[in-house]
Parts: C-alpha cells; structure tokens; sequence
C-alpha cells in the first residue's frame, strides 16, 4: 500500500507530529509512505525513518497556489498512490482539486483528518469531502454533524490522538543533570511547588485566568510558584507584552515566570505539582493534558471541548467550571494540600495512546 499524506509544513507542531508518527507506522508495516510539505526541521526525522519527502508548498493562503492543481495531478498519475491523506485546508483545496479532475477508475481513496475546530465556511468544508472523515475527537466530531450536516455520518471515523508511553513513561524523573541547569536558569522555583500552564502567549490559552489564580493562592500558599511555558507568537506581541506588564504591576514577579519556549516540555511538567489547561475557547483535543497525565502529574482544565473529554474519561478529579475561579482555586488547593498524582487512572488505560491511534489510522487506510 503507498500512502500520500499532505500539510503545509514539517516545522513542528501536533498535526506535524502525528504526520510523522504514522509515516514511520506505515514504513514499519511494510508500506510506502510520502509526505508532502513546504519543509522544514521536521524531514530529516521523516526520511531518516523511511518515508519520502516531497517538497511543495501548497499551504501558501494565496490564488497564487492553484496554479499548482495540474501539477499534482500529474504528481497523482505518476505516484498511482492508494491512499490520499489530507491534514490541512490549503492543501486539500489543491489536492482534491488535482484529484477530482483524474478520473475515478485513477483515483486514490480520498481521507481528511479534522485536526481543529475551523471557523465555519466553504473554505474550511474541504475537510468534510473525504471518502473517511475523521475527527480527532468526539468534540470534532460534533462539529462536523453540526456545522456540515450534508456530511454523511457513516463517513465520520473518531480516532483520538495519542501519546507515546515510551516518550511519556509514567513516574518519569527527569536526569540529575538536567535539574542542576534548569534551577540554574530559574533559581526562583528551587524547593517551590510549581504551578505550569503551557501554551504559546495567545489570548485563548487563558494567561488571564492563570494569573489571577497565582495572585490569590500566593496569599495563602508561600510556596507556590507560576510558570508560563510557551513563546511569543510573532503576531501577537502586543498581548506578550500586556501579561508581562500585569504580572509586573501587581508585584508577581517572582511568583510567575515566563520560560519563553521550550524543548524539555517532558522534564519540566515532571517537575510540576499541577499542570493547567485554562483555554476560554473548546478545544479540538488538549495533547498538553495527555501528556502530563501519563507522567502521572495531575491536571486542572476547564471542563469543555476535547480537554474536558480528555478529563471526563480519565482524570475527572481535575475539570472545572470554565472561567470559575473559585473552582479552579479550590481544586488547586486541595491537590497540592493533598499531592495526589494520577497513578489510580492513567497507566493501564489504552485510551488516548499513540499506538491505538496508529492501529486505528491503518485500520482505515486497509478498508
């Protein structure tokens, strides 16, 4: 079986992730696996484990990118691949363009994954045109049946993303070495209990809300200490800008720290009491909350999208209210009162793990 997939890039990022995590599924299978991205840091890894890269640039959001429909469809011919998967808006337009045109005899088998929760329009409909769509969760995919009716439900496959155990193993601690350098460069959370949201500095990560909620437990907890992982997004300066001076002028610096970003996102939720998801719009899954639950950490999120089924089905002690502080403060308290950790839910579930999604993802490929 040769299988196609397609995004706009391999720089980093979840639907990148789990771009490369089936290519190395499908070569490890015996299967031929082609990737299709403008580039990026992330090819080396791809063809380092057996898969192919193709080099194009279809996520460009311009008229200008059509021009390349007839090219891949000559792409299509020439490759005859069986299957062709479609991970991002951009690229599916050129691609199910370039497909529709072969005719069907020629066809390879159409899927689209529904990473997100797109705003709704025909541009963003492309992702529904899939022989199999599926969503990444059962938030996506109320979505689609509600935004997409015409979709035909027989169509809609719900594999939730995973996490790997082997790249997240439970209890993990991180090396000694590691510690020393990451207490050097942030001296303040020595022998404190660190209190993490991850997140790049967007507004809908809920910045606002974390801060408000280390300001009043400070009062009561002198032990207790806010880190903020994530960088700058390039587009959004100003609001950087705007938490930095907030935590400033109601005198938290040296209750809430800015890590910038960061590749040990492993090591340092290890190293947290409570790791937070406090985004004020549903999300399409919540990778961050998997992730630090399979360490075993406890996580406190608001209590919607594909976060609150994360929480639902695996850690209910940790869903609040969304936007009630009061909620999101109790919990906090009693978790780090108590120092719970997630060893009674998480280990043997298979749910939400990586090999069950890639098993899942090959299922429908096959069928």
């Amino acid at each position: 079986m040769k299988v196609v997939q397609v995004l706009p890039a391999l720089r980093g990022g979840g639907v990148e992730k789990g771009t490369l995590e089936v290519a190395q599924y499908l070569v490890d299978q015996g299967h031929e696996s082609i990737v299709v991205s403008a580039g990026g840091q992330m090819v080396s890894q791809l063809e380092a484990e057996g898969s192919r890269h193709i080099a194009w640039d279809l996520g460009r959001k311009s008229v200008l990118t059509f021009r390349h429909v007839w090219a891949f469809r000559r792409f299509l011919k020439q490759e005859k691949p069986d299957i062709l998967h479609l991970r991002s808006r951009m690229p599916a337009w050129v691609a199910w363009l370039a497909w529709r045109g072969l005719p069907k005899n020629q066809r390879p088998r159409l899927i689209t994954t529904v990473h997100g929760l797109y705003s709704v329009s025909g541009y963003s409909k492309i992702m529904c045109r899939g022989d199999v769509v599926i969503a990444v969760s059962d938030t996506v995919k109320a979505y689609i049946e509600a935004n997409y009716p015409d979709t035909p439900k027989d169509c809609i496959r719900v594999i939730y993303r995973g996490v790997d155990a082997k790249e997240f193993p439970y209890q993990y601690q991180p090396p000694i070495e590691w510690c020393s350098r990451f207490y050097q460069e942030f001296p303040q959370l020595s022998g404190r209990k660190i209190l993490c949201l991850p997140g790049r500095l967007t507004r809908l990560k809920g910045h606002h809300d974390f801060i408000d909620m280390i300001e009043s437990l400070s009062k009561v907890r002198g032990d207790i200490v806010g880190l903020i992982v994530g960088g700058e997004d390039p587009k959004r300066v100003d609001y950087a800008n705007e938490l930095y001076k907030r935590v400033e002028r109601l005198g938290l610096s040296d209750k809430i720290i800015f890590t910038g970003a960061r590749t040990d996102i492993r090591e340092i939720f290890s190293i947290s009491a409570i790791v937070y998801s406090l985004s004020n719009k549903p999300e399409s899954f919540g990778r961050t909350v998997l992730e630090a639950l399979r360490l075993g950490r406890p996580v406190v999120g608001y209590d919607h999208g594909g976060v609150g089924e994360i929480l639902q089905q695996i850690y209910p002690t940790g869903a609040v209210t969304l936007k009630d502080q009061d909620q999101l403060q109790a919990r906090s308290r009693a978790l780090i009162d108590t120092d719970i950790d997630t060893e009674s839910v998480v280990p043997e579930s298979h749910l939400f793990t990586k090999q069950e999604m890639l098993r899942q993802t090959l299922q429908v490929y096959e069928s």
